[in-house]
């Protein structure tokens, strides 16, 4: 591989992971007191669960029924391989 080829290569890496990154920030400046959290059909509110919210640009927020402070936001892309690696057994428990 040539110098210059790396170069290139590092340049790009670095302009995705910058570009991760602004999306990243977006969707932790997002407001989301307003937004509707969702839990499992068949769940109740009151019990505890993983609940999700939709955000703009197909983001997905995730939290905890007990602790509703923590939230973690996911990209559209994100959210999609996490689904995808879900839905093929990735996370299954051994």
């Amino acid at each position: 591989m040539t110098d210059a080829h790396e170069s290139t290569t590092e340049s790009a890496d670095a302009a995705r992971a910058a570009e991760k990154q602004r999306q990243k920030d977006e969707l932790y400046a997002l407001d989301i007191s307003g937004v509707e959290w969702q839990g499992a059909p068949g769940t109740n509110p009151d019990e505890e669960r993983v609940e999700i919210a939709h955000l703009p640009e197909g983001g997905v927020a995730m939290r905890s029924s007990l602790e509703k402070e923590t939230v973690l936001r996911y990209t559209k892309a994100e959210w999609d391989a996490f689904v995808l690696g879900a839905r093929d057994g990735e996370f299954d428990l051994r």
